[in-house]
């Protein structure tokens, strides 16, 4: 090869390597633009998991808000009937007490036959009655004061000393609060 073929090969290459260079920075812009977009798609992809992630939680907690209402429907779904039926129980209550003390034992049974199957279907309904004698604390988030009255002792002051209505719960909820007389 003589030095005009060796300058015409090396011209040859010149363009071709230029070439090459063009299309490796044509390739890197090229490549650059697949990294944006690979970018924008994982930003839009991330965007969308949020919004998934966010509304399936979201979602999440008013199953369990209206499972929980629900139970709590449930549980006090009768109140209204219970709360109707609670002064026929005080009326079995004073009618027992009434006949006691008469002579006739058997109307006695009778009538305390069925107030205990009265008060046994309420119990099995989940009403339960509040425990409240005389001496116990008063507590004005339980009992309901009527009335004060002066202490026969200063061990009373404060508390109960007398009981004149029944309280009664349905569940955990008090659907009736006791009415006390309260010593002073």
């Amino acid at each position: 090869m003589n030095t005009e073929d060796k300058s015409e090969e090396i011209n040859e290459m010149i363009p071709e390597e230029q070439e090459e260079l063009d299309l490796e920075s044509d390739d890197n812009e090229h490549q650059e633009e697949i990294k944006s977009i690979e970018e924008q798609l994982q930003e839009d992809l991330n965007k969308e998991k949020d919004k998934f992630l966010r509304l399936f939680a979201e979602f999440e907690n008013y199953k369990k808000r209206t499972s929980k209402e629900r139970m709590d429907l449930f549980k006090t779904a009768g109140q209204e009937v219970i709360v109707a039926l609670l002064p026929i129980m005080d009326d079995f209550d004073r009618a027992l007490k009434e006949i006691s003390k008469s002579t006739d034992k058997e109307l006695f049974k009778g009538v305390d036959l069925i107030s205990n199957k009265f008060k046994e279907t309420l119990k099995s309904k989940g009403l339960q009655e509040i425990t409240t004698k005389e001496g116990d604390a008063f507590d004005a988030e339980v009992h309901d004061a009527i009335t004060q009255i002066p202490a026969p002792s200063k061990k009373l002051k404060g508390k109960i000393i007398d009981v004149v209505e029944k309280g009664f719960k349905l569940g955990d909820k008090i659907i009736r609060h006791p009415k006390v007389v309260v010593g002073n």
